[in-house]
């Protein structure tokens, strides 16, 4: 009887073991699904790191480039600034060279002429002519134009009008005399001429 017990608890036992052991694949699958899954959770959120590294990277090293281009600009604004005032200064100081050296040659003839010691006041004369031609021709050179006046209509714009007379040879509102001639540099009037006007 004892030994029909103990038969019995080593069968129950034996199908206990079986159990475990069918149960024990399935588990086995399970467990390693979990970890599978587990896994993938884990790589999922390191490759999303990486993603967001590799984003914050990409973002800084626009940032720098952007950076670098601006001082770039910065650089280069600054020289042209330089330059452009360097330029402006050469223009204010050279502005006068060309007429300057054209007059020069005016200026070493009335030297002569004062050097000269001489009786002939006809020839001085002539001399004197010949300095004020040269000097003439050179202001031409540099866009002087003297402002045509005696006999021309009276235009506020390029003649001053300093007095007023009758006149039977000359028209109305003409002008009679030029006391002051009057220039133009390149169309622009730096002195007007000043005259007199024919009012009947």
């Amino acid at each position: 009887m004892a030994e029909d017990n103990v038969k019995h608890i080593h069968i129950e036992d034996a199908d206990e073991a079986e159990e475990q052991k069918t149960e024990s694949p399935e588990a086995e699958e399970a467990a390693a699904a979990e970890e599978a899954e587990a896994a993938e959770e884990s790589g999922a959120e390191e490759t999303a790191e990486a993603g967001e590294d590799k984003a914050a990277e990409e973002e800084k090293k626009a940032e720098e480039q952007e950076s670098e281009r601006y001082m770039r600009l910065m650089a280069e604004f600054q020289n042209f600034k330089r330059r452009a005032a360097r330029e402006k200064s050469d223009i204010h100081a050279y502005a006068n060279e060309k007429i300057i050296g054209e007059l020069l040659p005016v200026l070493d003839n009335f030297e002569r002429a004062l050097d000269t010691k001489s009786e002939d006041v006809e020839g001085y004369a002539k001399g004197m002519e010949l300095i004020f031609t040269q000097l003439r021709t050179a202001l031409e050179h540099a866009g002087l134009a003297e402002i045509p006046a005696l006999g021309e209509e009276f235009d506020p714009n390029v003649h001053n009008a300093v007095m007023t007379e009758d006149s039977e040879e000359i028209e109305d509102n003409h002008i009679s005399k030029v006391l002051q001639k009057g220039y133009k540099l390149n169309d622009k009037v730096i002195r007007p001429s000043m005259v007199a006007v024919v009012r009947k």
